[in-house]
């Protein structure tokens, strides 16, 4: 491929896309030596995906080296490459292709998030506490990790570092704070967020909420089968007043939610109608005027 000018266009290679320069090559690696990255917040699931990966290392291998650290007992700590070291175990695999690199803790937890965030089908629970790993550390590295400057130690303010992360991801710097308030929700809640049974915004507005408190409004939408987002912004409204039990709770949540109107269903047969209407009225001509004659004695009811 050419462009306008002539000049052939340099694509990246996948090395260059995962950050491996070219002095480093890989090596493999037992896969007994390996463990995962701590708090990995990425989940590794047994799924279609995970089979087709398997059959294709199976038939190929693993074609892109993980990379990995070494950790303080002269083992293995993976950072990027689960999913891969997973799929070569299912598929009989004893080492695996690595490049290993000496990486701090906060370089390592921006490269594993950086290397798992633009996955598609991420849950909502994956990115809130991958999020978080990352915002946290940039905020200790004090610094872009993409450009050079003489403050490398001036610690970046919270809203500045979300910011770049915010346009590293694609994402907003408000949408960035909501998902790692996601964090703060009890794991039960979490995954009704991440099973689609918990919207979103609501599961936000949960996370200012008492762990304690959380624990009730589980057991109620397990009980219910919902939750809706003015119950508990009326929740959070009493709760400002102080603490409340859990009876106090339900009274709450029981408030909200309206009774619905008994359905009254009245029927007139056509025998007893037309008596009352000439045999030329069609069955519009009586409906108008039972209408009219209706919205008379409505307004009489008044006086």
């Amino acid at each position: 491929m050419k462009n306008r000018s002539g000049e052939k266009i340099k694509l990246a290679s996948i090395d260059e896309l995962l950050g491996v320069v070219n002095e480093e090559s890989a090596m493999e690696i037992e896969i007994s030596k390996i463990h995962p990255f701590k708090n990995h917040p990425f989940k590794v699931l047994d799924d279609e995906k995970m089979q087709d990966l398997v059959e294709s290392v199976r038939i190929n291998g693993v074609l892109t080296p993980v990379l990995l650290r070494m950790d303080d007992n002269e083992e293995y700590e993976m950072v990027s490459g689960h999913r891969r070291m997973h799929a070569a175990q299912l598929a009989g695999l004893t080492t695996i292709p690595a490049i290993v690199r000496e990486l701090s803790d906060d370089d390592a937890i921006v490269a594993m998030v950086d290397a798992n965030i633009q996955r598609e089908e991420l849950l909502p629970s994956e990115k809130a506490f991958a999020y978080k790993m990352k915002l946290e550390a940039m905020k200790r590295q004090g610094s872009r990790t993409d450009i050079t400057s003489g403050q490398n130690d001036q610690k970046l303010k919270p809203v500045i570092s979300r910011n770049i992360l915010a346009d590293q991801v694609g994402e907003s710097s408000k949408q960035i704070q909501r998902y790692i308030r996601l964090t703060e929700l009890i794991p039960e809640l979490l995954d009704l967020v991440d099973n689609k049974k918990l919207q979103f915004t609501v599961a936000v507005d949960i996370s200012y909420i008492d762990k304690e408190v959380q624990e009730w409004i589980y057991e109620y939408i397990s009980d219910t089968g919902f939750i809706k987002p003015k119950q508990i912004a009326a929740l959070r409204n009493q709760l400002n007043d102080g603490p409340i039990n859990q009876i106090q709770m339900l009274s709450i949540f029981n408030n909200c939610v309206m009774a619905k109107k008994v359905s009254r269903s009245l029927t007139f047969s056509e025998k007893k109608l037309t008596k009352y209407f000439p045999d030329d009225y069609t069955a519009k001509d009586m409906e108008q005027v039972i209408e009219s004659l209706l919205e008379k004695w409505m307004q009489e009811q008044s006086y």
